[in-house]
């Protein structure tokens, strides 16, 4: 495990080497915050299962992914290449040739770079985790330099503890939003988006409609800060939110092409 830390926090995140068996085809394996603690008030990232278990696809902390935008040469060929992944076998689920990693540690700060290539797609991605105070700041470049366009489609998955029953507003966004009919989810007259039917026995998956179309800020509830705000530094093409028994997350998703000799950077402050 790699950490970032300072008086107020300490940020652990997995190693693409020394974890590789916490890793599967569906998130980055460079800049995977796992978990954050907080001097004070102890671990403050979640999971579909923790605290009680840990698997690949579920994950844990902040997982982000690319998995859902393979470069693969046509729609039924199951080998594709995953961005921040490797080369893998769809139709399995398994890493044939997993990416390699350059990591350099700087300033209170991790900064991960792999170059992938496959067929005529060449790309170099870079991810960098930053500790500031009290905010955590995860920045992403994707850099196309092979000869065919590199589509991508991203999202983060950060994942927080659910709150005692009788607190139920979850996230508030900078953006109006709108979201139909559901038996998990309820717009509060303060702009809140809260649950309800709690407890929850299931997952409960919500595609949210917003009108933004600058930089996305959300106000997260949290049982022990009280809230976080997280400010992404784009808006969301797509912007589902799921939870369960034991975590909320919320899923902006990020969709680009980057043509050959461009680079793309992104922005995700969380403020703890």
């Amino acid at each position: 495990m790699l950490t970032l830390h300072n008086h107020q926090l300490t940020v652990e995140i997995l190693d693409p080497v020394a974890d590789a068996a916490r890793f599967g085809v569906r998130y980055c394996t460079g800049g995977y915050i796992f978990q954050i603690h907080d001097a004070a008030h102890g671990p403050l990232l979640s999971g579909p299962t923790y605290p009680d278990a840990f698997n690949w696809f579920d994950g844990q902390g902040i997982p982000d992914a690319f998995n859902l935008g393979p470069l693969k040469t046509g729609e039924s060929e199951p080998i594709a290449l995953i961005l921040g992944i490797g080369r893998c076998d769809l139709s399995s689920n398994t890493i044939l040739e997993p990416c390699q990693w350059l990591i350099t540690a700087g300033d209170n700060r991790l900064h991960f770079v792999t170059e992938q290539s496959f067929h005529d797609w060449a790309v170099t991605l870079e991810r960098t985790v930053t500790l500031i105070q009290r905010t955590v700041r995860s920045v992403t470049a994707v850099r196309a330099t092979g000869k065919r366009p590199v589509p991508i489609r991203w999202f983060p998955h950060p994942f927080f503890p659910q709150l005692p029953a009788g607190h139920d507003e979850l996230i508030k966004l900078n953006v109006p939003v709108t979201l139909g009919a559901s038996t998990a989810y309820q717009l509060a007259a303060n702009g809140f988006i809260c649950r309800q039917g709690w407890p929850w026995t299931g997952g409960n998956f919500q595609a949210l409609d917003h009108a933004g179309l600058g930089n996305l800020v959300i106000i997260q509830r949290h049982p022990q800060l009280g809230q976080i705000t997280a400010t992404c530094s784009y808006a969301p093409d797509f912007f589902p939110i799921w939870g369960n028994q034991y975590t909320f997350s919320w899923e902006p998703y990020l969709e680009r092409t980057i043509f050959g000799g461009q680079r793309f950077e992104w922005t995700i402050d969380y403020d703890f």
